[in-house]
């Protein structure tokens, strides 16, 4: 069942999507309420699971991770065992920082954060060499005009 929101609420993820880590009443003075009510919604947001993680956004670039690239991938093998070693084979690569199962020409989209185009090479050979694919293209990206956007809440 879905958690039920306001409008405080969609205030009080609004505000977290921006600054991340405000203090529970630096938090709850922007909202309007207290420091009660607010960790009272923090909690309820965090058990609905509208709340999944409480991260830190890193910067690639800065930490000289300048090479973004989609890679759309098709395979020819649909059962759980092949899915299943994929997976784990896709989610072993730490490069690999967004996995999809998609719908169209292609089955898969990965988003890799590479260093440079033989750091990717070595992400495509890791994959390649494991799995079993019929086809892979890859875009790669010249420059980011959005990226991590906030939900619209």
């Amino acid at each position: 069942m879905t958690k039920k929101i306001d409008q405080t609420d969609r205030a009080i993820l609004r505000i977290l999507q921006k600054q991340g880590t405000p203090s529970q009443r630096e938090l709850a003075e922007k909202v309007g309420i207290s420091q009660n009510a607010c960790w009272r919604r923090l909690n309820a947001l965090r058990e609905s699971g509208i709340i999944s993680h409480d991260t830190v956004r890193l910067n690639a670039s800065a930490l000289g991770l300048g090479l973004t690239v989609f890679v759309l991938l098709r395979t020819r093998h649909h059962s759980r065992e092949w899915l299943d070693t994929f997976r784990n084979v896709v989610l072993s690569i730490p490069n690999i920082v967004d996995f999809y199962r998609i719908a169209g020409e292609y089955d898969y989209l990965l988003k890799v954060a590479a260093f440079d185009m033989n750091d990717f090479d070595k992400v495509y050979q890791q994959i390649i060499g494991k799995v079993e694919l019929d086809a892979v293209t890859s875009y790669m990206t010249m420059e980011t005009l959005a990226d991590n956007r906030d939900l619209p809440v």
